[in-house]
Parts: structure tokens; C-alpha cells; sequence
């Protein structure tokens, strides 16, 4: 195989490593809608990066933190409903993501490439942020995975069991974000959000417990990356979408 196609390979595996456990939660807890609305966030994140000369993945991890902080915060105040809040800040920031885009003259921004990755132009730095990212992650995730496990059963059951339910949940929005920004590249902004649900949804129907749905989810997710890779090669098709419709048909297939 070519070295590009085993570079991409490999940064999916790495992303479905990280993101099978993680859109567990999302699944449990029913927060695809703010995993949708960090990911639409990603775009202002690299406009941002572009115009301050840094790192275009430094400015979606900085961005995406910001805007999963904000929603933290305003989901606190009785006066804004949660799905008002998502909606309108998922919506509001990618326009806002596309219209500093439009100021930058002296650059050229693969659009396309953002919005729906670009897994085959993967280099060695990308992989060691999936995989560095990723093991620190996984290792949190860890770390707080009976807690959040009790959160998702009943947030008031876990807070008498003794779990700092809003920090947990802070820790847990802000590796979302995380994770939303190191797989930009794999299947886009637009694509995102289905590696963190899809995978996960189609492990359940054979999970037993919590842990056997997150090992699923990471073999699903990898099974769906090697599937849109080798449909992308075979049939030039989009990688990114590829690899998602792939995990859609594991889905319905199940």
C-alpha cells in the first residue's frame, strides 16, 4: 500500500480509538446536538488560527474549549433552554467561522478539506496529536468512567454517591472538544459528530455492559475506516464521506 493510505489508516483507527469511548457517553447522555455544535464551532477555530499566524489546530482546541465552557456555563441559568442554547450557537458560529474565512485574502483555506476532511493529506503531525491527544483522553477518561457512568444512570443519585457531578461534566464537555478537534481532518466539521455517535450506537446491540460498548465502538469505528478508505480507493469516491456512509450501512446492516 501506498504510505499515504496507511498514514490515514492509522489517524482513523487513532480517532475511533478515542471516539467509540467517548461518544458512549454522548449516546447515554443524548448530547449529540452539543457535539454538533462544538464541531460547527471548529470552523471559527481555524479561521482564528489562520489569521493569528498559528497553528490552525491550536485555534479549533482553544475555540471549541471556549464555546464547550460557554455552554457549560449558560446551561446553569433557568433562563435559557439547553436546545435553544446548542441551536443557536452551533448555527451562529459557523456563519461567524465563514465570514472571517472571507477576510482572509492572503491565504488559501481549503474549505471543502475542513468541512469534510481530508484523511488522505494526513501527515506525521497529525498523528501525534490524534495519538497524544488520544492516549491523554483515554487516560482521563479512565480515571472519571464510574462517575460519569453514574451521572448517565441519574445526575442526583451520582451527586449523593459523592460524585462532583459539574466539574465531571466540565471535564467531560471539554474532552469532547477535544476530540471534535483532532478529527477534523478525518471526516470534517460537517461529518464529525457521526463518528462519535454512529459506532457507538451500532456496539450496542451486542454490549452486555458499558465497557463491552465501548470496545465495540472502537472496532466498529475502525471496521468503518477501513471500509471508506477502501471504497475511496476502489471507487474514488470522498474519503471522509466514504467512511462515514460506511458506518451508517454497519448501522442499519445490524
Amino acid at each position: 500500500m501506498d504510505d499515504f493510505f496507511l498514514m490515514a489508516l492509522a489517524a482513523g483507527v487513532g480517532v475511533s480509538m478515542v471516539a467509540g469511548p467517548l461518544g458512549c457517553f454522548v449516546v447515554w447522555r443524548r448530547m449529540s446536538y452539543f457535539g454538533a455544535t462544538l464541531s460547527h464551532s471548529a470552523l471559527l477555530g481555524v479561521a482564528l488560527g489562520l489569521l493569528l499566524g498559528v497553528n490552525p489546530m491550536i485555534g479549533v482546541v482553544a475555540t471549541c474549549i471556549v464555546i464547550a465552557a460557554a455552554v457549560f456555563s449558560m446551561e446553569r441559568d433557568p433562563r435559557f433552554a439547553a436546545d435553544t442554547i446548542l441551536g443557536i450557537l452551533a448555527h451562529g458560529m459557523l456563519a461567524l467561522g465563514l465570514v472571517a474565512i472571507a477576510f482572509l485574502d492572503n491565504v488559501r483555506v481549503d474549505l471543502m478539506g475542513y468541512l469534510f476532511g481530508d484523511i488522505l493529506a494526513v501527515s506525521t503531525n497529525d498523528l501525534i496529536w490524534i495519538y497524544g491527544g488520544g492516549a491523554a483522553c483515554l487516560l482521563i477518561l479512565g480515571m472519571i468512567w464510574r462517575g460519569l457512568l453514574s451521572m448517565s444512570v441519574h445526575d442526583e443519585l451520582a451527586r449523593v454517591e459523592g460524585v462532583p457531578v459539574s466539574a465531571m461534566r466540565l471535564i467531560f464537555m471539554l474532552m469532547i472538544a477535544f476530540v471534535i478537534a483532532i478529527a477534523m481532518k478525518i471526516v470534517g466539521i460537517m461529518l464529525i459528530v457521526s463518528m462519535l455517535i454512529i459506532p457507538p450506537a451500532t456496539a450496542r446491540r451486542f454490549a452486555r455492559t458499558p465497557e463491552q460498548m465501548a470496545f465495540y465502538a472502537v472496532i466498529v469505528g475502525s471496521l468503518s475506516v477501513l471500509g471508506g478508505l477502501a471504497a475511496s480507493a476502489t471507487i474514488d469516491t470522498p474519503a471522509g464521506p466514504s467512511i462515514v456512509v460506511v458506518a451508517m450501512v454497519l448501522f442499519f446492516a445490524t
